[in-house]
C-alpha cells in the first residue's frame, strides 16, 4: 500500500513497486490521480482507492478493500502529506493551516500505520512492513516551517514507537528522511527559497526514482533486517551546513 500515490514521491515509489512486481493499493485523495498512475504501469495489478487518511472511516474502508482484493498486505508506504502554507511566519500561521497539516501528515501517519498493525498482526503468516516518510525536516528546519516540521520530528518517535511494538509480530517499521526530490511540491526549491540566513537561494534537486529505488530497496528487505533510518537527498543542497 503506498498513500498519497497519486503525484510525486508516493507515484514513483508505486510505479517502482509494481515495476518490481509487487501487487500495489494506491490510496489518495483524488481518484483520477490514482488512475492515471495506474495508468502508467499497464499489465500491472493495482488496486485505487479514495482516501484521506485523516479520516478514520476512509482509512478503515482503504485497508477493509486491501484485506478484500489481496487478502494480506507486506507494505505499507506511509507517504502521504503536506507542507502546508509557505513562508507564514508562526506567529500567523492560522490554527486551522496548522491542524490541517497535523491532521494529514502525523494524524493520518498514525491511522494508517495502526490498521496496518491490527492487520499484520491478524494475517497468516504474521508480520510485514511499514516505511514512513519522515523528511530532512525532521532533522533540521527551514525558516517558517514550525507545521510541517513539527510533524516530521514526530515521524521519527512514530517510527521508533512503531518499530518496537511490532517485534513480537514481526513487523518492521523505519523511515526514510528525503532531501530536494525533483517533484511538483519542490519546484520552488529550483526558483528560490528562503534560508537561514534570510537570503533566497535555488537549491539542487534529485530525480524522484533514486528516491523510489531506495523505498524499494527497504521493502525487499527479509523482515528479519531492518533499515531503521535512511537519509537520501541531492548531493549539494544546503542541508548539512544549513543556518
Amino acid at each position: 500500500m503506498v498513500t498519497g500515490a497519486g503525484s510525486g514521491i508516493g507515484r514513483a515509489v508505486a510505479l517502482e513497486l509494481l515495476g518490481a512486481g509487487w501487487r500495489v493499493a494506491l490510496a489518495g485523495r483524488r481518484t483520477e490521480t490514482l488512475e492515471e498512475t495506474a495508468a502508467l504501469a499497464p499489465g500491472t495489478d493495482s488496486l485505487a482507492v479514495r482516501t484521506d487518511v485523516a479520516s478514520p472511516d476512509d482509512v478503515a474502508a482503504l485497508f477493509a478493500a486491501v484485506r478484500e482484493r489481496f487478502g494480506r498486505l507486506g507494505l505499507l508506504f506511509n507517504n502521504a502529506g503536506t507542507f502546508g502554507p509557505g513562508g507564514v511566519p508562526v506567529e500567523e500561521l492560522s490554527y486551522d493551516a496548522w491542524r490541517h497539516v497535523v491532521d494529514t501528515n502525523l494524524n493520518g501517519a498514525f491511522l494508517c500505520a495502526q490498521a496496518a498493525f491490527r492487520l499484520m498482526k491478524e494475517q497468516d503468516p504474521q508480520g510485514g512492513r511499514i516505511i514512513n516518510n519522515g523528511s530532512i525536516s525532521a532533522h533540521t528546519p527551514r525558516p517558517h516551517s514550525i507545521a510541517y516540521t513539527a510533524t516530521k520530528h514526530a515521524m521519527t518517535g512514530l517510527t521508533k514507537s512503531l518499530s518496537l511494538d511490532g517485534r513480537p509480530y514481526r513487523i518492521a517499521c523505519g523511515q526514510i528522511d528525503i532531501g530536494n526530490a525533483a517533484t511538483d511540491m519542490t519546484e520552488r526549491m529550483q526558483a528560490g527559497i528562503l534560508q537561514a540566513n534570510g537570503e533566497l537561494a535555488a537549491e539542487p534537486v534529485m530525480d524522484v526514482s533514486d528516491v523510489a529505488r531506495t523505498v524499494r530497496h527497504m521493502a525487499e528487505l527479509p523482515l528479519e533486517a531492518n533499515v531503521q533510518f535512511a537519509t537520501v537527498l541531492a548531493t549539494n543542497m544546503p542541508y548539512v551546513g544549513r543556518g
